[in-house]
């Protein structure tokens, strides 16, 4: 199997890094914003990228939704989900009482907000966690970085405190994008799209939910964001388990470009988790069992 070149957010040493560490077959690439990573596959210099899409404390990673949904017309092939633990860093002699500043990557800030309110120090941001350790370490001033285990190593950093997020199952989960090809089903699988609409009416984001409702196809996200055309103009990101190679969710996909101003497809990709296939027979199964409870029921009206 050919060795394909997949960007990540770097430098070494970042989430993204050992987020790509985990796949096989890739040679690492590592690219300083996600701009430009997401660039550098869509004209090819790169086979693939990896992405932060989501985190479980901030939500949607946007340079990455945003990206994809205006930006490029990329595929998302897989998904990897880390837990996340972030650090305090300095390096040695450091104490936490000199510290004037601490630097990171906007969401690794975000994730670990209460712990940085009670240290009361001029806050930075920077393009990674990473690139937040190598200034730290390159810097003769003290500063702090909140980083990964990885990057403090990496940079002969030494770690101040431990597990500073504020919550303790902090997980961001990534998405690998290349261009066009969809991936295999697999059974375990989630689809990704993007509804656009010709005008905000009353009804019409239930006119879209009900298309899925009506084929017994579960969400498992939805999300409006700015089309960048003025305020209160949205499109819908919905997420959802089944692959388009099943029949109900090509022919919910087919409905629904019929009928809106358009649909962008963001991929089919293998998720871990519950079956979707499974998971919609069991509520097709709970709803007949339903119709025959009602039916029973009208069968006793008197005449």
């Amino acid at each position: 199997m050919a060795t394909l070149r997949t960007g990540y957010l770097g430098p070494e040493g970042s989430f993204s890094h050992e987020a790509v560490s985990t796949m096989e077959n890739v040679s690492p690439v590592a690219c300083e914003s996600l701009v430009d990573l997401l660039s550098s596959v869509a004209d090819s210099s790169l086979d693939q990228g990896l992405v932060p899409l989501e985190n479980a404390i901030e939500g949607t990673v946007s340079a990455t939704i945003d990206g994809l949904v205006f930006d490029h017309e990329l595929v998302i092939a897989r998904e990897i989900v880390i837990p996340i633990r972030l650090h305090l860093l300095a390096r040695p002699g450091v104490a936490v009482e000199d510290l004037v500043s601490v630097r990171s990557y906007v969401h690794a800030l975000a994730q670990c907000r209460g712990y940085l309110h009670q240290l009361d120090v001029a806050i930075s941001q920077t393009t990674s966690t990473s690139q937040a350790a190598r200034e730290v370490a390159d810097s003769s001033e003290p500063w702090a970085a909140v980083a990964s285990a990885l990057a403090g190593e990496l940079f002969g950093l030494v770690a101040l405190a431990t597990d500073i997020e504020d919550h303790p199952d902090n997980a961001t989960r990534f998405v690998v994008v290349g261009r066009e090809r969809v991936a295999a089903p697999t059974g375990h699988d989630r689809t990704t799209i993007v509804c656009f609409q010709d005008a905000d009416r009353p009804g019409s984001l239930y006119a879209i939910l009900g298309r899925f409702a009506a084929r017994d196809i579960n969400l498992t996200k939805l999300e409006s964001r700015p089309t960048k055309r003025g305020l209160g103009d949205y499109c819908f990101v919905i997420e959802f388990e089944g692959h388009v190679a099943d029949d109900v969710v090509a022919d919910c996909l087919a409905d629904l470009q019929a009928h809106l101003a358009r649909v962008k497809f963001l991929g089919s990709y293998p998720v871990t988790g519950i079956d979707a296939t499974d998971r919609r027979e069991a509520v097709a199964e709970s709803r007949r069992s339903a119709d025959e409870w009602i039916t029973e029921i009208r069968s006793r009206i008197a005449p």
